[in-house]
């Protein structure tokens, strides 16, 4: 079927400074949902690469990678989907399909992943993401919003929520009590805070102030606030966590932290620093501690924390705001003015 023409808002340069865009969808396949956008969460990493700072970007880029949306339109080969249904659409939009990842449901770390924006999709075109009237997207890299879930609560999971899961997932269901750290609460930090307490993990915030203790014990019902800056409390907390979950956006120590963790813990990056990070290794070999990464997750646990979220109850912590706000939220964004995730209500905005 021919692309159709929708509207997004778009960023023409490293000012990254959105506006109305008019631009033509792909061309819909046998196997592609067609999704009239309702929500899309607003994430860190779309300032970066509005900006062009973690990959050369073709402008104009229409970022958003956690998508929710009421389907509209299937392919004829489409059998997971209906008209009606609630769905969701997060980093990726496509893979190989061939490769080891791709085949053990790790396709996000597919050396051919596409991503929901910034790239370009197989028939040449240019991805553009949520802050849209509409995408078209493989049933593949879809998911479906549980009933119990309302569809604004939906949209940080799909990138925020997952990217926190993911790497938990392997202390889930463990046969001893887990201590857990995150390290930073903002959008990615305090779904993890939650997602931890929720697979019964001992859960403490790590910040580098007290600005957030209220908000991390009495809100989000973490059981130890630690206040990195505080040098006697660091050292009290000496090798008690079995890992640290860190999500922070931006330079940081790590020297601290590794000495938090417990023999054999692990430090598990989720949040991208623009620069490099920097430390002495002697406390990884005399600990047998462990660096390491994880990367948003699978189309599989994407939908394994949705229904997890639904089944537990959760509740995200978001602001809603239209699209011609999104400036203004991005500002806020950078100055960690928002608790804790900004979702636009794109369904409900005038985009032109």
């Amino acid at each position: 079927m021919e692309g159709r023409r929708v509207i997004g808002w778009a960023a023409r340069d490293v000012s990254a400074h959105l506006s109305p865009y008019s631009f033509t969808l792909r061309k819909t396949g046998p196997e592609d949902v067609v999704l009239k956008v309702l929500y899309c969460g607003v994430d860190h990493s779309d300032l970066h690469q509005m900006r062009g700072e973690l990959m050369p970007i073709n402008y104009p880029l229409v970022p958003g990678h956690e998508v929710v949306g009421e389907v509209v339109e299937v392919g004829s080969e489409v059998n997971k989907f209906k008209l009606g249904d609630k769905v969701g659409v997060g980093c990726l939009i496509s893979s190989c399909g061939k490769c080891l990842s791709c085949n053990s449901n790790n396709e996000q770390y597919c050396n051919q992943r596409v991503f929901t924006y910034g790239t370009v999709n197989k028939d040449g075109t240019p991805t553009h993401g949520g802050f849209s009237s509409a995408m078209v997207v493989h049933q593949k890299f879809v998911v479906q919003i549980p009933e119990k879930l309302a569809p604004e609560q939906a949209a940080p999971l799909l990138c925020a929520g997952v990217t926190a899961y993911s790497p938990l997932k392997q202390f889930n269901n463990s046969d001893k009590a887990i201590k857990a750290g995150i390290l930073g609460l903002g959008g990615v930090g305090h779904l993890a805070v939650l997602i931890a307490k929720a697979m019964g993990h001992h859960v403490t915030v790590i910040s580098s102030s007290e600005k957030k203790k209220v908000e991390a014990l009495e809100h989000l019902q973490a059981d130890v606030f630690l206040v990195s800056s505080n040098a006697a409390e660091m050292e009290g907390a000496a090798a008690s966590l079995d890992y640290i979950l860190d999500t922070v956006p931006a330079f940081h120590s790590l020297e601290p932290y590794i000495s938090l963790l417990k023999a054999g813990g692990k430090l598990i990056f989720v949040g991208v620093s623009t620069k490099p990070l920097h430390f002495n290794n002697d406390e990884l070999i005399l600990g047998n501690k462990s660096f390491t990464g994880s990367f948003i997750g699978s189309m599989e646990e994407t939908q394994e924390l949705l229904d997890f979220w639904a089944e537990k109850g959760l509740s995200t912590m978001i602001e809603v705001v239209k699209m011609d706000y999104i400036n203004k939220a991005f500002e806020r964004l950078e100055r960690n003015d928002v608790r804790y995730r900004f979702v636009v209500e794109v369904a409900g905005s005038n985009l032109e």
